[in-house]
């Protein structure tokens, strides 16, 4: 079974970033790039807010700050990877963009190192697609839940080439940064992305209809249902055109039951995209 030592994510926005500390505030080196050394520098940066709050709750010290942000090096190159055992992909939801990066790692990684996908919903199978056989066996899914640096849940989802050594290698690094991994199948949305969908769909039905308020339905999430955070105070983190993206895979994969929301589709028209663009269901 490979051990994994050192680690690379590939993409430095919100999630690839916070997927990087899960690593680096766990003893493991990481390498984090982007398509600019600037924006593989903003990336780690953004860390700084989210580890100063925890330093303020008195979660953490200011030396394990230090020593989380000095485990992580931005880099503007995929061969800044070349001696990792473990590279994760974290960029957008698209299909071509992944692939180029499959292709680029597979000539650049050394031959037992394991590449992963953060993908929250393209099949994984279609995803090794571009590989050889023999690289197949060592590509994954890997699905962080946001953020990922605090929760838990890893959806592990072995494509129909993956090994059982990659499988087991991806479970126990897993297991040793304090997640929970979960076994899914390879189907489109996993196990998260379609109980996730189904919730917040039914929740902007409940906006729509004139039932709840966003604020009244954000505090039935957090009083009734006990989540630590309103459902639309989530969306409007993660992004909406990004949940419209994942929205238009699941209905084309399942049907009406994941029918895109009229709501989110007019937020992401009107360039509402949430907190990043300063507004959404909320204003910031």
């Amino acid at each position: 079974m490979t051990e994994i030592q050192k680690v690379g994510v590939v993409g430095a926005g919100m999630m690839g970033s916070e997927i990087a500390l899960s690593f680096s505030q766990n003893g493991f080196y990481t390498v984090m790039s982007d398509v600019t050394l600037e924006r593989a520098q903003q990336g780690k940066d953004n860390l700084v807010k989210v580890l100063d709050k925890r330093v303020t709750k008195g979660k953490i010290t200011e030396e394990e700050k230090k020593k989380y942000m000095d485990g992580i090096k931005p880099a503007s190159t995929l061969e800044d990877m070349a001696d990792c055992d473990l590279v994760i992909e974290a960029a957008i939801e698209v299909l071509d963009v992944k692939w180029d990066v499959y292709k680029k790692l597979d000539s650049i990684c050394k031959d037992k190192a394991i590449i992963a996908s953060n993908t929250s919903s393209i099949s994984i199978t279609k995803l090794a697609s571009v590989l050889s056989e023999v690289s197949a066996a060592r590509f994954i899914g890997t699905h962080f839940n946001s953020p990922a640096s605090v929760m838990k849940l890893v959806e592990i989802i072995p494509g129909l080439l993956t090994s059982d050594q990659t499988q087991a290698a991806v479970h126990a690094v897993l297991t040793k940064i304090r997640k929970e991994p979960v076994m899914v199948k390879d189907v489109t949305g996993f196990a998260l992305n379609r109980l996730f969908h189904a919730f917040y769909l039914e929740a902007c039905r409940l906006i729509e209809e004139g039932v709840c308020s966003v604020e009244d339905v954000d505090k039935v999430c957090l009083y009734g249902l006990g989540h630590p955070m309103g459902i639309f105070k989530l969306l409007d983190l993660t992004g909406h055109d990004l949940n419209m993206n994942v929205d238009q895979i699941l209905f084309d994969a399942y049907g009406d039951r994941f029918r895109p929301s009229a709501y989110i589709q007019r937020l992401v028209d009107a360039g509402k995209l949430g907190k990043k663009t300063g507004e959404g269901f909320y204003k910031y």
